[in-house]
């Protein structure tokens, strides 16, 4: 009897058992399935960023340039030089703006404000080729320009000042700048991205009134509605220039010219967006805000010399006499194809 009990308890222990192992083997086998399934998924997708990561990389052209580091510069003579010329041209106001430490002969802008990086940045207004392209011939002076020369141009039409001593330290600081940026370019090559690049015409003239209202979009939270820039908290300098009024760049400058504004701003505006390969501006945005800016008022300065060959004038010069028949409105605004037809069929 009590043998009976025993092998009735231990059969019921061995169902329960059995049982218990029937109701949880389901849940247990599901967990096994998933567990492999998300190792499985894991060790994929581990394979796949591997893969990615040894897909090679399009490499940069050739001949894109790189500015060399500033911080690598010597702790000597030269490496000071290098520095102070840099230091000129990143906070040039500081040094002869209204309230400059050395004279005051400009207008308050910065040469940064129209080379980006203090030239360092291509399509920025780099200062890539000025060491392997200078001493050069320029049609708009006639003759062959010094980097001094150049130097001065700016600081008597961007700047709207006076030209400074070819002999100073400052002027010999900024060349050796000028130099050492561009010192890995071989001589006569003018790297991708240097200067600014000329970007397609429109097929027609740049509209002002378009422009007011890109501008009003994208510009005034930096230049001001007015156009007037922005000024440090002292008035020393401007933290974004002015486009136009009387601290701007004059009449006789580059950057008046209506297509060298609209390449500045297709590849760089609005200012720590905008790049060359991923611009915010469309390209009739770009002609279009150059326009209205353009278009508003700004000191007039003058310089008889200038393109003793009227032949040679570049298309979007604002201002006659002419080689052709067409009109200085035409010739400020466009449309530019018709001119650049007639100018080629004349080669």
């Amino acid at each position: 009897m009590g043998l009976r009990l025993l092998q009735g308890k231990a059969s019921t222990l061995n169902y329960r058992f059995m049982k218990e192992i029937k109701s949880s083997w389901f849940p247990l086998l599901l967990g096994l399935i998933i567990l492999v399934v998300i190792l499985g998924q894991l060790l994929f997708s581990s394979a796949m960023v591997k893969d990615e990561v040894l897909i090679p990389v399009a490499g940069n052209p050739a001949d894109e340039w790189q500015a060399p580091d500033l911080n690598r510069l010597p702790d000597n003579g030269e490496g000071k030089m290098i520095r102070y010329g840099h230091e000129l041209i990143s906070n040039t106001s500081l040094f002869f703006g209204p309230k400059g430490s050395i004279a005051t002969i400009t207008n308050g802008m910065n040469c940064v404000n129209c080379h980006i990086d203090a030239g360092a940045r291509s399509f920025g207004g780099s200062f890539s080729a000025v060491a392997s392209m200078y001493p050069q011939y320029r049609n708009r002076s006639g003759r062959i320009e010094s980097i001094e020369f150049r130097v001065n141009d700016c600081m008597i039409r961007s700047l709207n000042g006076k030209p400074i001593d070819s002999a100073s330290n400052e002027m010999q600081a900024i060349v050796a700048y000028l130099k050492w940026i561009g010192k890995d370019v071989p001589k006569n090559k003018k790297p991708a991205g240097a200067g600014l690049e000329d970007i397609p015409f429109l097929d027609r003239a740049a509209d002002p009134e378009r422009g007011r209202q890109v501008f009003n979009s994208h510009c005034i939270s930096c230049h001001g509605q007015n156009g007037q820039g922005m000024l440090s908290h002292d008035s020393s300098f401007y933290l974004y220039p002015p486009l136009w009024g009387p601290n701007s760049f004059n009449v006789s400058a580059g950057l008046y010219r209506i297509s060298r504004v609209a390449s500045f701003v297709r590849n760089n505006m609005p200012y720590g967006r905008a790049t060359h390969d991923s611009p915010i501006l469309t390209n009739e945005e770009s002609w279009d805000v150059a326009a209205y800016v353009v278009s508003q008022p700004r000191p007039e300065k003058f310089f008889p010399e200038d393109w003793p060959k009227i032949e040679t004038k570049v298309i979007d010069y604002p201002f006659g006499p002419y080689a052709d028949k067409f009109s200085e409105t035409q010739h400020k605004y466009g449309p530019f194809k018709p001119i650049k037809q007639e100018a080629d069929a004349k080669k």
